[in-house]
């Protein structure tokens, strides 16, 4: 395998941990929404106490809260389905970026993850770490809160 074919087969790899990553949330979020839904529910029989009402308007309210990380989750794999992931040498989105010796995938903002026992981790296109860091190649230099870094690699 080349050189070229290896750091393609390792973006790969991260690129598919990241849409895991999302899918996990997603599954997640959904889970919760859907229990809290069903708890909301009122059976059927016909009197219902000042409780059993209070109980199903709070898990409502608990539904509706997870309705929105749902939607998030659901932006997210849009986003992250409709990126370009080609190998780049410039930092844009798409990119898995290394600085201070730390990962990054220019997409969508997400917790850690690991690939092949390196930890990654989203950032967005409107981080401002991803705003001053942009266009830039291997090498180069970039401040952001007044500490200078040096992008150390671009796939």
């Amino acid at each position: 395998m080349t050189a070229e074919q290896d750091r393609a087969a390792k973006k790969k790899a991260i690129v598919d941990r990241l849409m895991s990553l999302e899918a996990e949330e997603l599954a997640t979020a959904k889970a919760h929404y859907e229990a809290f839904m069903k708890d909301s529910q009122l059976d059927d029989r016909e009197g219902h106490d000042k409780d059993d009402i209070a109980a199903s308007r709070e898990n409502a309210d608990l539904a509706a809260a997870f309705d929105a990380p749902v939607h998030a989750h659901h932006a997210k794999i849009d986003v992250i389905e409709n990126t370009n992931f080609r190998l780049t040498d410039t930092v844009a989105p798409g990119a898995v970026v290394k600085f201070s010796n730390r990962n990054f995938v220019v997409c969508v903002s997400t917790s850690r993850f690991e690939v092949d026992g390196e930890t990654y981790m989203g950032i967005s296109t409107q981080s401002p770490i991803y705003l001053a860091m942009a266009g830039l190649q291997k090498g180069e230099l970039f401040t952001h809160n007044g500490t200078e870094f040096e992008v150390e690699d671009v796939l």
